[in-house]
């Protein structure tokens, strides 16, 4: 009878699994106090996320490998197709992709990160950096993979999926090795592009948002989030008492500013738990990238680290007023399926790889397994 032997088993990495339950657990009681619908989805959300990770986790991944750059590319196809047949929302961004007979829609952007870092892992696994790094022909091709889809996500216009996208890709390539000159010269091109980028390359809404974010006054929607935030004190308020959510002050209490809604529910305490949770998670993944040899493990797990801290400083940062408004959610945290579910994939993967890692040794003594 085919089962999972208890050796393999044993690699499971639970840490991970630990971490992430206590920022479901709080973001649905925070999300039912607000909207109690919003709620029953989101459980629903989570259900689906956990069947999908079961299967992404039982996967063959390491021997479907093959498979990796054509779901890479499948994705860049989806994005072009965003590009002649996609469909509108809010300030005509042209981001979604109707699909036929179920009256529903998808954001190709979303699902073209997990394909990129698996791309991404693919790529060096087949061709490891050299002591002293990449030098400038492997960093091209590499290169080549990261803007690709960038190019065609900053066109939607969506420029903060896209800017994610980019660090992720590049912050992974720097954590494994990239000769030195290389960073110096993009350093010094970005810092002399920066203001023709501002001038001609963003749309008048993305300018208002830098503009909102550099004057004296904080715009209305980040204001009712300072208030909200500075009146949740030590320890937090009740539900009655909590007037920034509950008399709807406070925008989008439920995903862009959950973080908000939390510290006044919670206060500083709360606020500094949930942080400490995601240092925790996000040292843990650098640990795992950093004792590891595997090039899959490395590049997933710090490229999955690297997304949690960008999505978790941007979104944070952007509550009390230290960055643009750009609609990046708190990871596994704000409510909505395609960011969660892209996560639980990301973690599906890594747990794959890291749980059957030294599976053919343990074929090899003439143990069956479950894949």
């Amino acid at each position: 009878m085919w089962r999972i032997d208890k050796h393999i088993l044993a690699q499971f990495d639970f840490i991970s699994i630990i971490l992430i339950i206590p920022l479901v657990l709080t973001s649905n009681w925070l999300i039912n106090e607000a909207v109690p619908a919003l709620a029953q989805k989101q459980i629903a959300y989570v259900g689906v996320a956990a069947i999908v990770f079961i299967i992404v986790f039982l996967l063959p991944i390491r021997r479907m490998s093959w498979l990796i750059p054509l779901i890479y590319w499948i994705n860049i196809l989806l994005l072009l197709a965003v590009e002649f047949f996609g469909t509108t929302r809010g300030m005509g961004a042209q981001r979604w992709l109707e699909l036929p007979f179920i009256n529903a829609t998808i954001q190709p952007s979303e699902f073209v990160k997990p394909a990129l870092i698996l791309m991404l892992a693919y790529l060096i696994n087949k061709t490891p950096p050299p002591r002293d790094g990449y030098q400038i022909k492997e960093f091209l091709i590499l290169s080549a993979y990261i803007l690709l889809p960038f190019i065609l996500i900053v066109k939607e216009p969506d420029l903060g999926t896209a800017l994610v996208l980019l660090i992720i890709g590049y912050g992974t390539l720097f954590f494994i090795g990239v000769n030195w000159k290389i960073w110096a010269v993009i350093v010094s091109g970005i810092l002399l592009l920066s203001p023709l980028v501002y001038k001609f390359g963003l749309h008048d809404y993305q300018k208002t948002r830098i503009k909102d974010f550099i004057s004296e006054k904080p715009s209305y929607h980040v204001q009712q989030s300072i208030i909200a935030i500075g009146s949740g004190g030590l320890s937090g308020k009740s539900k009655e008492e909590a007037t920034q959510t509950q008399m709807k002050f406070l925008p989008i209490a439920t995903s862009d500013f959950i973080f908000a809604f939390l510290v006044e529910r919670t206060g500083f305490l709360g606020a500094l738990g949930i942080i400490l949770v995601y240092v925790l998670l996000i040292l843990h993944l650098l640990s795992l990238s950093i004792f590891n040899s595997d090039y899959y493990i490395k590049v997933v797990t710090i490229a999955i680290s690297f997304m949690i801290f960008v999505y978790m400083g941007v979104n944070i940062s952007m509550t009390i007023g230290y960055a643009p408004v750009v609609g990046v959610p708190l990871p596994m945290f704000s409510y909505g399926g395609s960011s969660f579910l892209n996560f639980l994939i990301l973690f599906a993967i890594m747990q794959n790889l890291i749980t059957f890692q030294y599976k053919d040794m343990y074929d090899a003594r003439g143990t069956k397994s479950f894949l």
